[in-house]
C-alpha cells in the first residue's frame, strides 16, 4: 500500500499556517493522541458498506508509521514528532491481536515514541501483562465500543475498563487513554466520581483523558475540574477540541501543566473540517455535511488540526503562557509521562 498522503495544503492553510501557527507550535512536539492501523483489522462481513469505509477502507486504508510522518510534515513543517499511538478501535469485529502486532512493529521505527494496546473488557489480566510485555506497550487503549452493556452511548467506564485490567496498569505503572462515555461526558456524575474513585484506588495507573476529558465546550470540563484537578494521576490531551472556551477551560481549570497536545491522526486531524458546539452538544462539521449559505466569505475549510492549533493558541494567549509553558504543553509533559512510565 502506499504511503503517500492524500492532503494537500492550499493558500488558505499556508496563510493559517504562517499567520497564526508558525510562531506558536514548538519545533519539537510529542504527540500523544495518534492511530496506527490497517483496514484489514476491521473484520466485520458490512464493513465495505458501513460508515467508516469512505475514510478508513479507502483514503487512509494503511494508517502506517510514514503516513503519519508525511502528514506531519506538510501540515507542521520543520518539526520533530514523535507519538503515543494505538491501533484505531473498530467495532467488534475487531482483529485485536493483529492491531498490537501491527502497531509494535511500526512502533520499532522510533524509538522515542511509544505505544498503547488496545484492549477489550473480556480480555484477562494476565493476557493484558503478557502482550504489555511482549510488545513493549507502556499502557492500555479501551473504548466505549467495547461495553459488556452494549450501550456504547451511556456506558460507564468499568463497563468497558474492567478493574482487572486497571490492576494491572496500577501495578505496572501503565498509562490508559479514556475516551468518556455519557451524553454529559465528564460532566456526568457518576464518570466524575469513577474517576476519583478509581484513581485513588489504583494511584499507579496514570490517567489520560482524551479531547479535554471530551470537552468539546466549555461547560463540561468546568463542571469536573474542581474534583478533577485533585487527582495527582490524571492528564488531559486536546486531541480534535476545535473552541478555544474548551481548551481555555481547562488550562484554567486543571492547570496547563496537566495538559498535553494530541492530533487524533489518523485520520481526524488530517481531514477538512471542525468540532462545533453549541447548547449542550456538539458535533462535526464538514465540507459535505451542511447546507450552510456562505457566498459572503471564504467558505473553504482548513485542517481540522489546524483548527485545534488555533484554539490551543487563543487559549495561551489568554491565559498569557509563557514559551516555557507552551513548550511543555507540546513536549515536556508529554515526555516526561513517557520517561515515568518507562521507568
Amino acid at each position: 500500500m502506499n504511503a503517500a498522503p492524500p492532503i494537500i495544503r492550499n493558500d488558505l492553510d499556508q496563510r493559517i499556517w504562517d499567520e497564526e501557527l508558525d510562531d506558536f507550535v514548538p519545533r519539537r512536539i510529542y504527540d500523544v493522541h495518534t492511530h496506527i492501523y490497517r483496514w484489514e483489522f476491521y473484520k466485520d462481513p458490512a464493513k465495505e458498506t458501513s460508515g467508516f469505509r469512505p475514510l478508513l477502507g479507502e483514503t487512509f486504508a494503511n494508517a502506517c508509521w510514514e503516513l503519519a510522518n508525511e502528514c506531519d510534515t506538510i501540515l507542521m513543517p520543520g518539526r520533530e514528532v514523535h507519538r503515543l499511538s494505538f491501533p484505531f478501535p473498530f467495532p467488534h469485529p475487531c482483529d485485536f491481536e493483529g492491531s498490537n502486532r501491527f502497531l509494535a512493529s511500526e512502533l520499532r521505527k522510533d524509538p522515542q515514541s511509544a505505544g498503547l494496546m488496545l484492549v477489550h473488557p473480556g480480555m484477562t489480566a494476565q493476557h493484558v501483562e503478557q502482550q504489555v510485555k511482549e510488545h513493549g506497550f507502556l499502557g492500555l487503549k479501551p473504548y466505549r465500543f467495547y461495553a459488556t452493556s452494549g450501550d456504547a452511548v451511556n456506558c460507564g467506564i468499568t463497563e468497558f475498563m474492567p478493574e482487572h485490567q486497571i490492576a494491572v496498569a496500577d501495578r505496572l505503572g501503565l498509562i490508559i487513554m479514556m475516551h468518556v462515555s455519557k451524553r454529559d461526558a465528564i460532566a456526568d456524575p457518576d464518570n466524575i466520581s469513577d474517576m476519583v474513585r478509581l484513581s485513588a484506588k489504583y494511584p499507579g495507573a496514570r490517567w489520560i483523558l482524551a479531547h479535554c476529558a471530551r470537552s468539546y465546550s466549555f461547560w463540561a470540563i468546568e463542571k469536573a475540574a474542581r474534583q478533577l484537578r485533585e487527582l495527582p494521576n490524571v492528564w488531559f490531551d486536546t486531541s480534535s477540541v476545535c473552541e478555544s472556551d474548551a481548551v481555555d477551560a481547562l488550562f484554567q481549570g486543571v492547570g496547563a501543566d496537566r495538559v498535553m497536545y494530541g492530533s487524533d491522526d489518523i485520520p481526524i486531524g488530517v481531514l477538512r473540517g471542525k468540532y462545533i458546539a453549541y447548547g449542550f452538544a456538539w458535533a462535526y462539521l464538514s465540507e459535505s455535511n451542511h447546507s450552510l449559505g456562505l457566498t459572503h466569505c471564504d467558505a473553504r475549510m482548513t485542517f481540522t488540526r489546524y483548527e485545534q492549533l488555533r484554539a490551543m493558541r487563543r487559549a495561551a494567549m489568554r491565559m498569557k503562557m509563557t514559551r516555557q509553558q507552551i513548550e511543555a504543553l507540546f513536549n515536556g509533559t508529554a515526555a516526561n509521562l513517557i520517561a515515568a512510565a518507562r521507568g
